[in-house]
């Protein structure tokens, strides 16, 4: 099978695509033959060496796929040879095959095509986890979602208006915040353009937000926790623009809570209630209530433009390899 490998850390145009032998599945995974696979930051972290976890040299990069069941391990039970599968790894998604741990892996919907099943569990399953099980998001209160033109703020924006909330959608550019008012947002703020703190402020009479979900990170971080709410929830996610650092003071001022979001370790340490997720995540996809916006597609062969695209932020919704 052919692979994009990661063989030195750097710049992902030092990539290579080349011919490897076809992994095995052990006794609790699959091999999946890969169609689609989306991309995401952490992506361009790792074939960097920035990720918080390093696989051995060489290396696919590539988390979130979609494809067919080639082969299943002799204690897989849901899944079997010939059926439509999508589901999460740690890296070797950028491949022609991959193994996928059985707990990480659910029967794709018929109606779903590869590249939206791709683009869906990490996007909407971090997007929900964060709302739903961190944030416990209620009907009626502000949501302030950061990057929300990226998978994640996309996602958020979308469930945030589905559970009841009022949204304002933070981006860096009117094009962005175009998509993200097409996607449901109330409120649009250009943090390029304005005060985020003020603004928020402005567009909550002077209350601040519920909750904030901020996948962005950076300069931004500590603006949007001056803009929460008496009792807020301040979600982190990640940090393409940096890690920030925070003056403690602010929790304190605010009485509010600033509460990690981890969906990879959570859907790995609690598959049952991932499961759960997952299956009001599809099933709002098959009432038509989630829509993920597809950017681009890209070949393995130009897969490395793929994250070049990421990491030079000119990605609105996913974008997708298609082996």
């Amino acid at each position: 099978m052919k692979a994009l490998l990661c063989k030195e850390l750097g710049h992902p145009n030092k990539m290579v695509l080349e011919e490897v032998p076809s992994p095995q599945p052990k006794e609790n995974e699959i091999l999946l033959e890969v169609k689609a696979c989306s991309v995401n930051f952490p992506d361009t972290l790792i074939v960097q060496g920035l990720y918080q976890f390093k696989p051995d040299l060489p290396f696919s990069p590539g988390s979130d796929v979609s494809g067919i069941v080639k082969a299943v391990g002799e204690k897989v039970k849901h899944v079997k040879v010939g059926d439509e599968a999508f589901g999460i790894v740690s890296h070797g998604g950028f491949a022609q095959e991959v193994i996928v741990p059985s707990k990480a892996i659910f029967t794709k919907p018929e109606d779903m095509e590869h590249e939206i099943a791709a683009s869906f569990m990490m996007a909407y399953g971090t997007s929900y986890y964060a709302l739903k099980n961190r944030a416990k998001l209620k009907e009626g209160e502000t949501l302030l979602v950061l990057g929300a033109s990226g998978g994640v703020g996309l996602a958020a924006v979308e469930l945030g208006k589905i559970m009841g909330a009022k949204v304002i959608a933070a981006a860096s550019t009117n094009e962005k915040l175009e998509l993200c008012k097409q996607y449901g947002a109330d409120e649009l703020i250009n943090y390029n353009e304005e005060d985020l703190k003020t603004k928020t402020k402005e567009l909550t009479n002077g209350k601040g937000a519920d909750v904030i979900i901020d996948p962005v990170g950076g300069n931004y971080t500590e603006a949007a926790l001056r803009a929460t709410a008496w009792e807020g929830r301040f979600l982190v996610v990640g940090f393409p623009a940096g890690i920030a650092k925070i003056p403690m003071n602010l929790p304190l001022l605010k009485s509010c809570q600033i509460v990690g979001v981890f969906w990879g370790a959570y859907a790995m340490q609690f598959p049952k209630e991932n499961m759960m997720n997952t299956m009001t995540l599809i099933q709002l996809y098959r009432d038509g209530r989630l829509k993920p916006h597809i950017q681009k597609t890209y070949t393995l062969k130009n897969a490395q433009q793929a994250l070049i695209d990421m990491m030079d932020r000119k990605v609105m919704g996913k974008i997708v390899v298609m082996p």
